[in-house]
């Protein structure tokens, strides 16, 4: 039994704690000399790197073309999905719409093939795997292999822990977080033997900072922030750092569905709304330079989201005031 299968195959009593030797010996294997030279060579190479980075930040990075790539946007009939994936095709992207909603998809295609760019519609189930793995096949079989892949269905689901059914509950995870998992093991061999690709993930500012009556929706956009760090530096690790990226994006107040804005509304919201298009551009405009993360926000926005984790929960608490007047209350299930 290798040492992550006593995880997947579990044998009651198979637990075995470290001994005190094997702490010893591994607290004590760094050899100090070796230390001290990985210590003096991040020293000597922090400063040139901090001097790029800010270079990089100043003049701005350079722009890569994606014309002729093929990209697959998930939840792609329509709000944000549908204006990724014009954004997608003014860039000279061939473009798979994919959706649960096949007449929302098929709109979309129409709407990119007279900018005189290939589109097709495919319907999908993101949360379950065997409809991403089918629509894998669909894609490559009409369109060919894909080289940018843009995790953007989810549902904007406003339940706190109590509210909902077990089934409710699933559904979200399954949609917001399970299904990206599904989606990119499905695409990125293929990226891999290409030695290229870009997979972007639309999490929110709520995968940032937490709301509280959002229990079920900020966990899993949390979890796709935690997701994309990680393949990011996989990416890396593995030798791909300058061919394949990995972009979060994290919008704030996006205008998509009518009822949205009517919660909002309900809550006396003093928040930025932005329109899907808005969203878009910066999305689209953050992946052209690689960036790691796009907060798709006014710049206050960006810098409160900065300062979040730093401040203490009263403070916050406080902040979150200006802008909402009506908390709403919590709803429980009987």
């Amino acid at each position: 039994m290798t040492g992550q299968d006593q995880y997947f195959n579990h044998r009651d009593g198979q637990y075995v704690p470290a001994t005190e030797d094997l702490i010893e010996s591994n607290r004590y294997s760094r050899n100090p000399l070796d230390i001290f030279l990985r210590v003096t060579k991040v020293i000597l190479l922090f400063v040139p790197t901090l001097i790029r980075e800010v270079i990089t930040f100043l003049v701005g990075a350079k722009k890569k073309s994606i014309k002729g790539q093929i990209a697959l946007v998930t939840g792609g009939g329509n709000g944000l999905g549908r204006s990724l994936c014009l954004r997608l095709a003014r860039e000279g992207c061939s473009v798979a719409v994919a959706d649960i909603d096949f007449i929302g998809a098929e709109k979309t295609a129409e709407e990119i093939r007279r900018l005189g760019v290939k589109a097709e519609a495919f319907k999908v189930d993101v949360g379950e795997q065997q409809s991403v793995e089918q629509l894998k096949v669909n894609v490559e079989s009409k369109l060919g292999p894909v080289d940018i892949l843009v995790n953007n269905a989810g549902l904007l689901a406003m339940l706190s822990l109590s509210e909902g059914t077990s089934e409710d509950v699933q559904r979200i995870i399954n949609v917001n977080l399970t299904s990206h998992f599904w989606t990119i093991r499905a695409f990125k061999d293929g990226m891999m033997e290409r030695r290229r690709g870009h997979i972007v993930a639309v999490s929110s500012t709520f995968g940032i900072a937490a709301f509280g009556r959002t229990v079920c929706y900020s966990a899993t956009k949390f979890g796709v922030r935690g997701l994309m760090e990680a393949l990011n530096e996989e990416f890396f690790m593995n030798g791909y750092g300058d061919e394949i990226f990995a972009t979060c994006v994290y919008p704030c107040f996006v205008a998509t569905r009518k009822e949205f804005l009517v919660y909002l509304q309900k809550l006396g919201c003093r928040v930025p709304i932005q329109t899907p298009d808005e969203v878009a551009n910066l999305t689209v405009e953050g992946m052209l330079k690689n960036r790691c993360e796009i907060v798709a926000s006014p710049w206050y926005m960006q810098v409160m989201l900065k300062l979040y984790s730093l401040m203490p929960n009263s403070v916050n608490r406080l902040v979150v005031g200006i802008f909402v007047d009506n908390l709403p209350q919590l709803t429980v299930r009987s």
